[in-house]
């Protein structure tokens, strides 16, 4: 099954640590991050991005389960 990835806009500062991890998942576009892709195939990267955000602005989610962050 696959991934969706959200950055929330109104969290996100831009960091780059996203891109940093994955630069062919995210990318910084401006003032913020976004996916490059709303849906992926399950990948690690896009959890450690999600554990690593500074803003806490990336959700992972599996259907309706949220896989990451991680807690």
């Amino acid at each position: 099954m696959s991934w969706q990835v959200e950055i929330d806009p109104q969290q996100c500062i831009a960091s780059g640590s996203c891109a940093a991890i994955a630069p062919d998942l995210f990318v910084v576009d401006g003032a913020h991050a976004r996916p490059l892709k709303d849906r992926i195939e399950e990948d690690e990267r896009a959890l450690d991005a999600a554990d690593v955000c500074p803003a806490s602005a990336i959700t992972v989610r599996k259907g309706e389960e949220v896989v990451g962050p991680r807690p």
